[in-house]
């Protein structure tokens, strides 16, 4: 139920689903170089094993597209900016391309100044927030990224309808030894895509993910279409949801206060007006030689890791991993094997190229040797 690989799903290679998204989005007007970082991203979270934020979304985007809601000739630039912190315009886009330029500046000024905040305003959804948080990561600086959201779908504790988004939070550490160490995490029990991805493929959820209409608990994914509220990270206030709850907030607080973007409670927050969804995007970058002797900060880090490497498991079959390593083994599967791709989402992702007079390369004929 957590990822596709769960199921007998067709895989497909890593290039072939790039070069669907694409495609696709080429057809939909996006220039060269938007469609290259654009279609990277969407890949890599496929990739990664988070299946809510891959090609499934361009579900959700042609939606968005065909409603006016997202600008695919958007038009990115750097409102204004300081040694350490900036503001960058989205242009009413896609978060991808905004996403990569916040976060590729935020980098080069921590690099400089030791530390970095940029945000982004005027945006739309950027994918998996994990992708951004592990680019600084991978340049030796410890990266965090955070979004609001486009709709209210997320209930506070002890209310019954929806005022927060998922609100995913994520935060990457360089190391020497060990692979990177990278958490990445909705706010809300559960990704709001994964309610869509069973919605499509007309699975049921587990108890406690989502409440329906009139606020009770349900396991129909269904709901989705029909007004599905998801509960805060930790389901229920004895459980910790106002934990969830809290962060949620944070996150809210991160994304709009600092970079003029609206809440997602505002009036017009999300609206079918062309680039005017206004999602807001917060990152930050630190460089740890600012604070502590070059690679002291990878070598502490790479202690941690093993310490909790070493504790006993409950399953001898089951090792105890740390934050990324999932994913990692997911990218090692995946690039051998195909990413596997359900056929409900292929039947929605064949509807779209048909109806934008894109490529469809999904068939079975593609379908990975092997796998």
């Amino acid at each position: 139920m957590y990822n596709n690989d769960d199921y007998d799903f067709p895989r497909f290679p890593h290039k072939l689903v790039r070069k669907q998204i694409a495609d696709i989005l080429t057809a939909w007007g996006m220039s060269e170089e938007h469609v290259e970082t654009s279609a990277g991203l969407l890949s890599e979270a496929d990739l990664r094993g988070v299946d809510t934020h891959g090609i499934s979304m361009l579900t959700s985007y042609d939606d968005r597209r065909r409603k006016g809601m997202v600008a695919m000739d958007a038009e990115v630039k750097i409102a204004h900016e300081t040694p350490t912190t900036a503001v960058v315009d989205g242009g009413g886009g896609l978060g991808f391309v905004p996403g990569r330029l916040g976060m590729e500046t935020c980098i080069a000024k921590a690099k400089e100044m030791g530390v970095a905040c940029v945000t982004v305003r005027n945006s739309n959804h950027f994918g998996a927030a994990g992708v951004y948080a592990l680019m600084a990561a991978r340049q030796g600086l410890l990266g965090f990224a955070a979004t609001n959201g486009s709709s209210t779908s997320v209930a506070p504790t002890f209310a019954k309808e929806g005022r927060l988004s998922t609100n995913p939070f994520a935060f990457a550490a360089p190391t020497m030894k060990n692979p990177i160490f990278c958490l990445d995490f909705a706010t809300s029990a559960v990704a709001r895509g994964k309610i869509r991805n069973s919605a499509i493929e007309e699975r049921p959820v587990p108890a406690g993910w989502i409440n329906d209409a009139n606020g009770n608990p349900t396991t129909d994914a269904s709901w989705y279409f029909k007004g599905a509220v998801l509960n805060p990270l930790g389901g229920t206030r004895e459980q910790g949801s106002h934990k969830g709850y809290g962060m949620a907030a944070m996150v809210e607080i991160l994304s709009a206060a600092l970079s003029g973007a609206s809440l997602v409670t505002s009036p017009g927050h999300g609206s079918e007006e062309k680039g005017d969804m206004n999602l807001g995007h917060w990152f930050m970058a630190i460089n740890p030689t600012a604070l502590v002797p070059e690679g002291e900060f990878q070598n502490v880090t790479d202690q941690l890791i093993n310490d909790l490497h070493d504790s006993k498991p409950t399953d001898p079959n089951q090792p105890v991993m740390v934050a990324g390593e999932p994913e990692d083994q997911t990218i090692a599967l995946r690039l051998k094997t195909g990413i596997p791709i359900p056929p409900g989402l292929r039947g929605k992702i064949q509807e779209i190229a048909k109806g934008c007079n894109a490529p469809y390369l999904l068939g079975d004929e593609a379908v990975l040797a092997g796998s």
